[in-house]
């Protein structure tokens, strides 16, 4: 997808997805004043509705397993999409009413608000996970600058939250990336230092529509720019991400989370690419709510 079409996408599945809610009534729960007095449980509250995003991701899948593993019969979770779940987040938030998402980090939103993650004392949710780089095989002979650029990338989630935060405030990512290259050049210099400008030479980079992954792409976009490539961005689900570097059709992504996340996608493409390591440290999944809501764990569900 054209990058110039970012907004009009978010726009389009913010859209869908809040259409997929509205069936859901009231998702926020009842009034604050009901939820002081212990008139209703937290399930009556929120309807008994776990907000989701996008129904291929891996989170969902372990959403569903805690619904399962919690023993949480009369819950539902809600498929739609991450810029969905982050409107209906704003609502509830803006409103001081209930309500529980499927949550990463890092991820803007734990800027915007004060949020929580439920305990998961039975580890459904794993441990923390990593977000790797992995190329398609062959890219080392075919774009040594490239493949050398991705394999030192590594960047903080206070990085990659600069890049997250200006594009919720407005930004275009392209701008946004643009910035905080021009900002870090220090960092930077240390993925490019001694690598020989590849001027006309394409390439192709893969994500998913995640903030996360919209920001760390939009980067490394910039700086391959930078050392002369042509880099086209292909904006897919994450399956086709995966199969896209395994074929050959996209030469590489940073939006590999592991080693819960995308494992099944890891296990079944191994031989056929290529993992550059990690590019950053300090990501978690789970079930998020506002802190003021008065519940600590995802056994408080029941």
């Amino acid at each position: 997808m054209d990058n110039l079409n970012y907004s009009n996408y978010k726009k389009k599945w913010m859209i869908a997805g809040l259409a997929g809610l509205v069936s859901i009534g009231m998702m926020a729960g009842c009034s604050k004043e009901q939820a002081e007095d212990g008139a209703k449980s937290i399930g009556d509250q929120v309807q008994h509705q776990i907000i989701g995003i996008d129904p291929g991701a891996g989170l969902m899948k372990q959403a569903a397993q805690a619904i399962e593993d919690y023993e949480l019969k009369d819950w539902k979770l809600v498929e739609g999409s991450g810029a969905a779940m982050a409107v209906a987040l704003e609502k509830a938030y803006k409103d001081q009413k209930p309500i529980i998402v499927t949550g990463w980090t890092p991820h803007w939103k734990f800027a915007k608000y004060d949020l929580k993650y439920l305990e998961d004392p039975k580890g459904t949710f794993g441990q923390d996970e990593e977000i790797r780089t992995i190329v398609r095989q062959g890219l080392k002979d075919s774009h040594p600058s490239a493949y050398a650029m991705l394999e030192r990338f590594e960047w903080t989630p206070d990085d990659m939250a600069v890049v997250m935060s200006d594009i919720i405030d407005g930004k275009k990512p392209e701008a946004a990336a643009a910035d905080w290259v021009s900002a870090s050049s220090a960092k930077v210099q240390v993925w490019t230092k001694d690598l020989a400008q590849e001027t006309g030479k394409k390439l192709k980079l893969a994500y998913v529509a995640w903030d996360s992954e919209i920001a760390s792409t939009h980067v490394v976009a910039e700086v391959l720019k930078q050392l002369g490539y042509q880099v086209e961005l292909l904006q897919v689900e994450a399956g086709p991400m995966w199969a896209g570097v395994a074929d050959g059709s996209a030469d590489a992504m940073v939006a590999a989370w592991l080693p819960t996340t995308h494992q099944d996608y890891m296990d079944k493409y191994k031989d056929k690419l290529e993992d550059l390591g990690v590019n950053l440290k300090g990501t978690k999944l789970g079930l998020v709510v506002p802190a003021y809501m008065d519940i600590t764990s995802i056994e408080d569900l029941k």
